[in-house]
């Protein structure tokens, strides 16, 4: 009965052992899949080649699309379909959150916005216009990035409020 007991025990880790192993597996493998990183973390250098290249369009878009699901607080990107060429795109960043803005024809416009962890958005100006502005708020305050365009360039500039 005892090695009966112990061949049970014995046999039941193993099989949780191997489970564990598979399911570790099949999960690191979806996630590169998915991400096409491994773990989906991107490299700085990554991040601004993606955010310098010019965005892909898709033909025949003409409405609204809804924003990137993760928590990010921005507007939906316009249709590519029979818009001018985008100017210069640059990525700017507070303690409070980041912003991705674009300078164009119709002057300068927030393309995305996050707050960093433990922060929120308490005001945000996409623009197109002069300037735009995008505000977070959290535990150690109130950050606010304020931007124009000189030229076609993306710039931050200080609040004149």
């Amino acid at each position: 009965m005892r090695r009966r007991s112990f061949l049970a025990v014995a046999g039941w880790l193993a099989t949780a052992a191997l489970a564990t192993l598979i399911g570790v597996a099949a999960i690191r493998w979806v996630g590169e899949s998915i991400a096409g990183t491994p773990g989906g973390v991107l490299s700085q250098e990554e991040i601004e080649r993606a955010l310098s290249s010019p965005r892909p369009t898709v033909p025949g878009a003409g409405g609204p699309s809804s924003p990137a699901a993760g928590g990010t607080d921005g507007p939906p990107s316009p249709g590519a379909k029979g818009s001018t060429p985008a100017g210069a795109r640059r990525a700017f960043a507070t303690t409070g959150g980041s912003a991705v803005v674009e300078c164009g024809p119709g002057g300068v416009r927030l393309v995305s916005w996050t707050p960093a962890p433990g922060y929120r958005v308490s005001d945000a100006e996409p623009g197109p216009d002069d300037d735009v502005e995008v505000a977070f708020a959290g535990p150690s305050g109130e950050f606010e990035l304020k931007l124009r365009c000189v030229g076609l360039e993306p710039v931050s500039v200080e609040d004149d409020d």
